[in-house]
């Protein structure tokens, strides 16, 4: 077995553990040694939340992970400050007696995080295509600063709507960073103005008519960051993966809602999947 560091990124989990380890297991994964990039909502819908943070959260500096709009919920719901859907199965991770420690460990993570040795830059939902990667990296430390400040929540309880649905740098910090916040992890489609579109969540095979003006963002006019980096993303799982654009990498296959959980190996430029309730391993080269 190669020693060789290992980089694997990994879409939504949504607290699908078994499906992860499994994957895990089949690509030889070494916890002292490889890296497991993390697309964001790593809880709700699947099973085991709980035991999915406490897994991540033991993998230290070898867990590469970004937040998603459902972790960012869970810090609101845990606040009391939201009411908690049933339907997220978090009742035994807002029960739980590290429930602070593992809400301090994700409040540290950041929305954008890079991959030098691949040219990869990963966020949840995607990247704005007017942000070139300076403004997209300054911007996605803006708005983690506030999440890791002490009055986190204050900005938590306002980041909630579909506005701003436009970027305008010179607004106000909290409403700057709701743009922010909504950019990286509920994008899909942008209107032809550019501005954030949330209502479509099909894939663009499957779009309405009355959408069809609606553009993904990865395939928006002149966007900044691609093709000049690989843009790994999660969020979308009605793409089943599929985004017609060598350089935009879609993660997430639904594997709480019975598709697949998928990793892409960077080293072999392939995805493997497994799906739903586990079972045989697929791999498909890019």
């Amino acid at each position: 077995m190669s020693n060789s560091v290992q980089n694997l990124f990994v879409g939504d989990i949504q607290g699908c553990l078994l499906e992860l380890q499994q994957l895990l297991s089949h690509l030889n994964f070494e916890p002292t040694r490889d890296y497991l990039w993390v697309c964001g909502d790593l809880i709700s819908r699947g099973p085991d939340s709980l035991a999915t943070l406490r897994y991540l959260k033991s993998l230290g500096e070898h867990a590469k992970v970004v937040l998603g709009n459902h972790d960012l919920h869970l810090f609101c719901v845990a606040a009391g400050l939201k009411k908690g859907s049933r339907r997220d199965r978090q009742e035994a991770l807002l029960a739980a007696t590290d429930l602070p420690e593992l809400i301090h460990w994700l409040r540290q993570q950041p929305l954008l995080r890079e991959c030098s040795q691949h040219n990869v830059v990963m966020t949840h939902a995607g990247l704005p295509p007017q942000w070139d990667l300076a403004i997209a990296r300054s911007r996605a430390a803006e708005a983690a600063a506030i999440l890791r400040g002490d009055d986190y929540l204050d900005f938590c309880q306002q980041m909630y709507g579909d506005k701003p649905d436009s970027d305008d740098p010179h607004a106000p910090l909290y409403e700057r960073a709701t743009f922010t916040v909504n950019a990286f992890t509920r994008m899909r489609y942008l209107r032809p103005d550019g501005s954030l579109e949330f209502e479509d969540k099909t894939s663009p095979q499957m779009a309405e008519p009355t959408s069809s003006d609606n553009i993904p963002w990865f395939t928006y006019p002149n966007h900044q960051t691609l093709p000049q980096h690989r843009l790994v993303f999660g969020h979308w799982a009605a793409l089943l993966g599929q985004t017609n654009h060598a350089n935009a990498l879609g993660l997430d296959m639904g594997c709480c809602w019975g598709g697949h959980l998928c990793i892409w190996h960077a080293e072999h430029n392939a995805k493997y999947l497994i799906p739903a309730g586990g079972g045989t391993v697929e791999q498909q080269q890019l």
